[in-house]
């Protein structure tokens, strides 16, 4: 036997030991091809074994993807690792970016993306797991911190984003969380927008309050209301545009200029939108967050959410506290979500055109009807300046027959599903005040303008003739 010394650990005065045969046979008991024992150490194939007069000539077998007998070839216009090439990808149109964008493959050379389904990683030998551990080498760790699939994801969404950094978290809720805890200490305060979906008005009311976080919560709309909020211990606004589910548009340039001019930081939800519609940063925003479980994803399959920022941000901020909180995105959820990347593009702009179709017929149909691309909305203009590209794909309406009348009209419906989920590619409606909102008491829900008559709906993938018809024959059920 021979034991070879790595002398990349040995300069660390770490040993890896490789067991090399130096005689015809393999140790006895050790099978002809067991690579762990009996020849060469992952990821090399089987071990030869060698005898004495060969020993002088032996050279490392090349890994698999490299063929030692052929000159190089010249190099493939999508390299193995040109998705996470930033001088390569930024030249890239979204729609690009959205496909290819993070992309990393490995020596197998495979056109989708691999799953690496691992909590930990193994190391060459000790001395590397020093390193990686005291950040003096590249390499994962363990997966609540690094994987492979995950890490192929957050790029892509950064550069559709159009942010230096990403970093993904296992829900929507995960990620508002992460983006308000990691950077609020007790005595801080903040500003927020009172239209918000539930659970973000159940943080800025309920959660932060007890880490003795203050909070203020103002008409979004309004951008004088904004400034005249900020005290001397505010660090931050908290909004979403359009907002869940009432579709208030918040000035992203007049906020965010007055967040900038106070030295303040932006969280901006836009689940709503995607990037696809919107992108807040273009607008002045710092952090972007979003629960990618709704129009990323697309089809109603899994949880994600993603926070947008910084390479400081992310890195430093974020990622300290994730490290030690654990909303960790799995692996296969990161790649369920950007299959549905890929489609984004194509998804959002034709549910928002079925969505216009939708809501033309039921604004002269129903009682009141909200929808950023229709000119009746009070704030059109607005919207169509930060989302050129279309309104998205959440219509509200409001009936005046209140709950019994919004109860009876998703009963009566045949096609559209009542599901309290958005930004599928089928059709969803819920009511607000007795599913998404109910956590909220009733004088919250008036100051935000949920009321009992609100129905959201969720314009999906179908035929919009469709559609209409259902509703055609459910309005009339409940006398409309």
């Amino acid at each position: 036997m021979k034991l070879a010394v790595s002398a990349r650990c040995g300069a660390r005065q770490s040993a890896c030991v490789s067991v090399i045969c130096s005689d015809g046979d393999p140790p006895e008991g050790t099978p002809a091809n067991d690579t762990k024992r009996a020849g060469k150490p992952f990821p090399y194939p089987p071990a030869r074994f060698i005898s004495l007069s060969e020993r002088r000539t032996i050279r490392p077998r090349p890994p698999p993807d490299i063929d030692a007998t052929r000159p190089p070839r010249q190099s493939a216009p999508m390299k193995k690792l040109t998705g996470q090439d930033r001088s390569v990808t930024s030249k890239w149109r979204p729609a690009t970016q959205a496909i290819r964008g993070g992309t990393a493959r490995s020596h197998y050379g495979e056109t989708s993306e691999a799953i690496f389904l691992t909590s930990g990683y193994a190391y060459d030998c000790a001395g590397d797991a020093a390193a990686r551990f005291a950040g003096e080498q590249k390499g994962m760790t363990y997966s609540r911190l690094q994987n492979p699939t995950v890490e192929m994801l957050e790029e892509r969404i950064a550069l559709i984003e159009g942010a230096p950094a990403c970093r993904t978290m296992a829900s929507g809720m995960a990620a508002m969380t992460a983006a308000l805890l990691c950077q609020l200490s007790a005595g801080d305060h903040i500003v927020a927008a009172r239209a918000a979906f539930g659970s973000c008005r159940w943080l800025v009311d309920t959660l932060l309050p007890r880490f003795a976080i203050e909070t203020t919560v103002v008409d979004g709309r309004d951008s004088d209301a904004w400034k005249a909020a900020i005290r001397p211990n505010t660090k931050l606004f908290f909004f979403e545009t359009p907002a869940n589910p009432t579709l208030d548009i918040v000035d992203l340039e007049a906020v965010c200029g007055i967040a900038k001019a106070a030295g303040l930081l932006t969280v901006v939800d836009n689940a709503f939108a995607s990037p696809a519609l919107q992108r807040p940063m273009e607008f002045g925003a710092d952090i972007v967050a979003y629960s990618a479980t709704k129009m990323m994803d697309g089809q109603g399959r899994v949880l994600a959410g993603a926070v947008c920022g910084s390479e400081e941000f992310i890195n430093t901020t974020l990622l300290a506290f994730t490290r030690n909180t654990g909303p960790t995105l799995s692996a296969f959820n990161a790649w369920v979500v950007m299959k549905g990347l890929e489609t984004l593009d194509l998804r959002i702009k034709r549910q928002s055109e079925n969505a216009l179709k939708v809501a033309r017929y039921l604004d002269g149909r129903v009682p009141r009807t909200l929808y950023p691309a229709l000119p009746s909305h009070p704030q059109h203009d607005l919207a169509m300046k930060q989302m050129p590209d279309g309104g998205g794909t959440v219509v509200t309406i409001y009936l005046d027959g209140g709950r019994t009348q919004a109860h009876g009209l998703l009963d009566a419906l045949e096609l559209i599903d009542i599901s309290n989920n958005l930004g599928d590619s089928r059709t969803l409606m819920t009511h607000p005040a007795s599913t998404t909102h109910a956590g909220l008491s009733e004088e919250v829900r008036a100051e935000m303008g949920i009321e009992e008559g609100m129905l959201r709906l969720s314009v999906g993938l179908e035929d919009p003739l469709d559609l209409i018809e259902d509703f055609d024959q459910a309005l009339k059920k409940v006398g409309l």
